[in-house]
């Protein structure tokens, strides 16, 4: 059965795509807000969400392996490859400093969306993809930069 791929966003996506950032926006907000508690909870539990995230986002090239009719079974491989990188990545952040678990954190999104882009010449993605994931990954690493600066304040 063909993959049918929706031309707009389905309203799901964009509700639980953009309420994935509270967390995100709400961790940065306290982390600025309330630094009596940055060290022991708001940064921790940020780098947290972030490595959570991170690791999620993995998982969609996972799926994208496993269904996009157009993958040569080499590009294939390489997607299944890529998919747990992202989870690799998220893990270490929560076992180095704040401010470095972040910086792992935002390279780890910074990669995965770069490796979006390189899935969309070879394949085809919805048309709305792209655009939703660079503002997700823009705010999530702004939101995960601004924890990191609070965290050596």
């Amino acid at each position: 059965m063909p993959v049918t791929i929706p031309v707009q966003r389905p309203v799901s996506v964009t509700w639980l795509g953009y309420g994935g950032l509270i967390p995100f926006l709400a961790l940065a907000t306290a982390c600025l807000a309330w630094p009596a508690l940055r060290s022991t909870w708001w940064v921790p539990a940020l780098i947290g969400y972030g490595a959570v995230i991170l690791s999620f986002v993995g998982a969609l090239h996972w799926g994208f392996a496993m269904t996009l009719p157009d993958l040569t079974l080499r590009q294939r491989h390489a997607s299944f490859a890529w998919s747990v990188v992202p989870s690799l990545l998220a893990w270490p952040a929560l076992l180095v400093p704040p401010a470095a678990g972040a910086a792992l954190l935002i390279a780890g999104f910074a990669a995965h969306l770069a490796q979006d882009f390189r899935l969309q010449r070879i394949a085809m993605l919805a048309p709305w993809y792209l655009r939703l994931r660079v503002q997700l990954t823009s705010v999530a690493c702004t939101c995960l930069a601004l924890g990191a600066w609070a965290s050596t304040r």
